[in-house]
């Protein structure tokens, strides 16, 4: 038999690593410094971890490693085998690594001999040597046809686009005219996720849950035949033991497929359906699937109060706060008036009263656009929920804020009665714009 051929990338990579002498590789190392270092790349953490590994892959002539699903896994910590198509992250990445290098290189000034470009279409990175006395400037960009050679044509052409820029910029003009008056107050308040190519993360947290092993109901079912005998019955019933029952620790284990809270999931429905709405793409994280560092990189929805350690950490020194003390959950203005709210019961112990806050933070505590949708109790969070994805609840709410409150903070403090502890529509009893 003969031996498989290797794929046409590993061999092109193997060949450009062969290629490249000591002084051509240490050369394009210190491009990449330079770059990395630059003010189009130096906050963009992610997309520095991307360049300087497809880079340094490509030399090391390993170009057969640069698939979506690898980078995502190695780069962005996604687990192996996970979804690309659910989890579009190296794509939008690669796309925010070009636009950084086109501007880098339209405003860099340097002598470096290399240019390193990410072609449309490719996660493995080209380089351009430049020629002797050849402009670094002058180069044009991989993504736009080369200069026509022909001067009279050249002008012809320029002439040309300048007249259809005129007139499209006139017809641009009236639609944006349009568009501003067509506005509403729900655009307004999400109009600055639309200020960068990341995704709108809606996180939430993920609880520790224990559930009873198998070994437990099977010595249920010897007392009680017929009992959980299926998945279906264990997972939707719970084990109706007694208070004289003992079982031990062995008799429990740590059930890493469950724990989303019934009020979070309401809220994350009812989120990623707005976002779709308004045309912005949305990735809902739960658990350890997300870190500090994607909330560095991407404008965040956080969703949950008490059970989220995010939006403890984000709204902690907030106008309004989420404040545990002794057991005792509450929303406290951190401010002259110290206002409290807390979920109220009725005498058979049943919340009839819960309180919610919304925040819209421009530069959060991760330096990025971030919401927080969070109730004291769940109830609470998926009233907030459905507050924020309601047009005319957000409308209502933004009647009487003052006028620029698009380029400022907000907080609002909202109230829902519950019913057999499901929540109806909340109001604003507190809000605060800085």
């Amino acid at each position: 038999m003969k031996a498989a051929a290797d794929s046409p990338e590993k061999h092109e990579g193997s060949h450009l690593a062969a290629e490249l002498d000591e002084e051509k590789r240490k050369a394009i190392l210190s491009e990449l410094e330079t770059i990395l270092a630059s003010t189009s790349f130096r906050s963009a953490t992610r997309s520095k971890q991307f360049l300087e590994y497809v880079v340094r892959h490509q030399l090391d002539g390993r170009s057969e490693q640069l698939k979506e699903r690898t980078i995502g896994t190695e780069v962005f910590h996604r687990p192996a085998g996970y979804a690309t198509g659910d989890d579009p992250v190296v794509r939008v990445q690669a796309g925010e690594v070009r636009r950084r290098l086109e501007h880098y290189y339209q405003t860099a000034a340097g002598n470096s001999p290399v240019r390193i470009e990410l072609p449309v279409g490719s996660y493995a990175p080209a380089f351009h040597w430049y020629s002797e006395g050849e402009s670094r400037t002058a180069l044009p960009s991989p993504h736009l046809p080369a200069p026509a050679k022909n001067r009279g044509a050249k002008l012809w052409a320029i002439a040309s686009v300048f007249l259809l820029l005129a007139v499209a910029g006139g017809v641009i003009a009236v639609r944006m005219e349009r568009a501003m008056r067509q506005k509403t107050e729900m655009d307004r308040f999400w109009a600055p996720v639309f200020g960068t190519q990341q995704p709108v993360l809606i996180c939430l947290a993920k609880p520790v849950v224990y559930r009873p092993t198998q070994d437990l109901y099977r010595r249920y079912a010897r007392t009680h035949p017929g009992a959980f005998e299926n998945e279906a019955e264990r997972t939707s019933e719970p084990l109706p033991l007694s208070e004289s029952d003992q079982i031990d620790w062995s008799d429990l284990y740590l059930a890493s497929d469950f724990g989303v809270a019934l009020g979070d999931a309401y809220a994350a429905v009812n989120l990623s359906g707005l976002l779709g709405r308004i045309g912005k793409p949305s990735q809902v994280r739960i658990g350890n699937n997300y870190s500090y560092e994607d909330l560095r990189n991407s404008p965040a929805v956080v969703v949950g109060a008490f059970n989220n350690k995010w939006t403890m950490q984000l709204t902690s020194n907030l106008h309004f706060s989420f404040v545990e003390d002794h057991e005792d959950f509450s929303i406290r203005e951190l401010a002259p008036g110290h206002r409290v709210w807390r979920t109220r019961f009725n005498p058979q112990g049943q919340p009839f009263e819960d309180f919610a806050i919304i925040a819209r933070l421009l530069n959060s505590k991760t330096g990025q656009f971030t919401v927080t949708v969070a109730g004291i109790s769940g109830a609470g969070t998926q009233a907030a929920g459905e507050f924020i994805s309601n047009a005319q609840s957000m409308e209502e709410a933004l009647r009487a804020a003052p006028a620029g409150w698009q380029s400022e903070n907000l907080e609002f403090v909202l109230e829902t009665s519950l019913t057999d502890s499901v929540p109806g529509p909340a109001h604003v009893v507190a809000s605060y714009f800085w």
